[in-house]
Parts: structure tokens; C-alpha cells; sequence
């Protein structure tokens, strides 16, 4: 009974996370699009951009969170998952653009023309389609890990070992997609993007709705980990991370939990990438860059490992901080990102949210004990 009420308030919080982010679906568009430019309350279409950039990187902390923070699966390729679905949703906006490309192409995009590719490549045929795309922003990363994860489990591949492999992952995908010759742009990748579902990408009302699109997506992946952190699935991902030896001799088949929630993790890192390009632009080779994946276990472990919302906290402070930094000093940036990372790992340890319920916990203590060793007067 009383892990039934602990499980439904648990349940009510990741709701009121849920209804927090759709407001913010709802207030930021209406800011933005029914507030006067010249009103302090007008949100700027640069901002709200900005904004859903944030949301896209917050759900890509929260998938990073789900497989380390409470399966101890230290990733350091979901870079490469969030790429990936920045791509397939690329190709998709990229064949909207038909000929009204700089070489007049029916078909193929710039970049091909440009490249005398005689026709358009078999793998991007049905990208044209939005549905479709939708289908390879989950299917590709899912079908990566999954092949990723079905080798790396079943060998018993742990620790450092994995987060090594998954670093080679994402490096060779960084090397394979700047040949010009694997029809993805190259060096440039993807841009010059015009539409999306028929509206322009460039009008304020789509930027807004790619924003309400991030902030629902947050909310669902969000109210996800919950449920799945929460059931008899997250306790025995719990275990796994905590004692898996342990775990394997009580029964449990460790591979196939943790293939379960990687692959899960990954297509929610997928969503991201998607949701991120039509916001920015562009995507590239760079998104590749094993940098990326290393920077949001920052993101994580600065909000606060195993707590999910710390992971968006710290995705969304770190970010913020990125934007001040590399317009005012860009040239420390990394440093102090570096500096970031040390800092939290001595005094920290926790995170952001760590701390917080630490200091709270600590609180709730004291009063209780300062009330069990008051004094008992005579006659009460």
C-alpha cells in the first residue's frame, strides 16, 4: 500500500512536470506571435528559437540520464543517436525544397547537382514523405543501438570498456559522413532548408510551433523516465547499476534490460536531433563530434545524475551560460566548461538537484530530532 502511494505521488509530480512544459507550449507562441513587438512582454522570434534549441538539448540530457543516471550505462556516443535523427528529419526538409534549389533540380538536392550524382540515392527515396521520416528519426538510432547493444551486453562489456566503444561509434560516424561520397553534403551537410509540412521555416508561427513541438516532446519523454524509472523496470535497472552481478545471479536477464532502456534512450535522443534541426537550419558532420556526446554527460552530472529533472536543469543552464560566454569571451569557453566539470565532480558530486535535496533532507532531520529531544514538563 505504501509503495502504491509513494508511486502515484511520484506519478503526480512527472504529470505537474508535464503540465509546466505544456504551459510553456501554449504561454511562449502566444508571447511571441499575440503580444506587441513593442511590448515587454513580447517574446522575440530569436529568442523562442533559442528557446527550443534549449528544449531539444534538455531532452537529449534526459535520455543520457535514463541509461547512466539508473542503468549505470556510461554513454558517450548519444552525440551520434541525436545526429541521426537531426539527418533523417534533414533529408525530409531537404527534399521539400524541390526545384527551387540553386540548380533548379526537380529531385536531387544542391549538393548533388553540384556533385554530378546521375540520380537521387536509394536511401533517400520515401523522405519526401513526413511520415516517413518521422518512422527513420526512430527507427535508424533505435536499430543502431539495438545492433550496438545486442553486441556490447551480450560480451558483457561494462565501465569504461563501453563508454570507449560507444566514443569509437560516433567518431566513425563523424568520419564516414564528411565523404562526399556517402551523399549526406559532406563537410556542409544539410541547410538551406524552406518548408516544413508546407509552411516556411522562416515565419514566425512555424518557429513557435517547432517550440510547442519541443516543449510537448520534453514533456512525453519526460513523463517516460518517470514511468519507467518508477515501475519494477527501474528497480531492477537500479540493481543493474548498482550490483549487477548480483542481479544476473537473482534471475534477471541484465542483457535484455539493459538493451531495453538503451534503445529507448536512444530514439529519444533521435526525437531531439529532430526537433533540433528545423530550429537552426543546418546539419553537419559536427553534430558527430564526440565532443557533443561528452558535453551532455556534463550537462548531466551538473543538474544532477539519477534525478531526471536535473538532467534539464543542467542541460538548460550549462547552454545558457555557452551563450553568454561565447558571445562575450568565446575563447574561454571550453575552459570553463572544463573548469565546470572538475568543479562539479569535487564539490558537487550530486548536482544541482543533489544538493537541493540534500539540504532539505538534512533540514527535515533536524526539526524532527529538535522535536523528540524536547523536554517533557510536569503535568503534560
Amino acid at each position: 500500500m505504501q509503495g502504491g502511494i509513494l508511486l502515484s505521488r511520484l506519478d503526480r509530480a512527472g504529470l505537474a512536470f508535464g503540465a509546466v512544459a505544456l504551459g510553456l507550449a501554449i504561454l511562449i507562441p502566444v508571447l511571441n506571435l499575440a503580444v506587441p513587438a513593442d511590448s515587454a512582454f513580447h517574446v522575440p522570434p530569436h529568442v523562442v528559437a533559442l528557446m527550443g534549441k534549449y528544449l531539444c538539448y534538455a531532452l537529449l540530457a534526459l535520455s543520457v540520464d535514463l541509461v547512466w543516471g539508473y542503468c549505470g550505462i556510461l554513454s558517450l556516443g548519444h552525440g551520434a543517436f541525436f545526429a541521426l535523427g537531426g539527418y533523417a528529419m534533414g533529408m525530409y526538409l531537404m527534399r521539400q525544397i524541390g526545384p527551387r534549389g540553386m540548380y533548379g533540380h526537380p529531385t536531387l538536392p544542391d549538393f548533388m547537382v553540384f556533385l554530378n550524382w546521375p540520380e537521387l540515392p536509394w536511401y533517400w527515396l520515401g523522405f519526401d514523405h513526413f511520415w516517413f521520416a518521422v518512422l527513420m528519426v526512430l527507427l535508424v538510432p533505435g536499430l543502431l543501438a539495438g545492433l550496438l547493444g545486442w553486441l556490447a551486453f551480450r560480451s558483457r562489456v561494462t565501465g569504461v570498456y563501453l563508454s570507449i566503444i560507444t566514443q569509437a561509434m560516433t567518431f566513425a560516424l563523424l568520419l564516414a559522413f564528411f565523404r562526399n561520397d556517402m551523399g549526406f553534403g559532406g563537410n556542409n551537410g544539410l541547410t538551406d532548408f524552406k518548408d516544413i509540412l508546407g509552411a516556411s521555416i522562416q515565419a514566425d508561427g512555424t518557429r513557435s510551433a517547432l517550440f510547442a513541438a519541443s516543449a510537448i516532446a520534453l514533456a512525453l519523454g519526460f513523463i517516460l523516465c518517470r514511468w519507467i524509472v518508477r515501475s519494477k523496470l527501474g528497480r531492477v535497472l537500479v540493481a543493474i547499476r548498482d550490483a549487477e552481478s548480483r542481479t544476473r545471479f537473482l534471475g534477471y536477464r541484465v542483457e535484455q534490460y539493459k538493451l531495453l532502456v538503451f534503445v529507448t534512450s536512444a530514439c529519444m535522443a533521435g526525437v531531439a536531433g529532430a526537433l533540433y534541426v528545423p530550429q537552426v537550419g543546418i546539419i553537419n558532420p559536427g553534430e558527430f563530434s564526440p565532443a557533443n556526446s561528452i558535453e551532455a554527460v556534463i550537462w548531466v552530472a551538473v543538474g544532477g545524475r539519477g534525478t531526471l529533472i536535473g538532467s534539464i536543469i543542467g542541460a538548460v543552464l550549462v547552454n545558457f551560460g555557452k551563450t553568454l560566454l561565447t558571445n562575450a569571451l568565446p575563447e574561454i569557453w571550453l575552459f570553463a566548461l572544463g573548469g565546470l566539470f572538475i568543479a562539479v565532480t569535487l564539490f558537487l558530486p550530486r548536482g544541482i538537484v543533489g544538493l537541493w535535496t540534500g539540504y532539505w533532507t538534512k533540514r527535515r532531520e533536524k526539526q524532527a530530532s529538535s522535536i523528540t529531544t524536547q523536554p517533557v514538563t510536569e503535568g503534560q
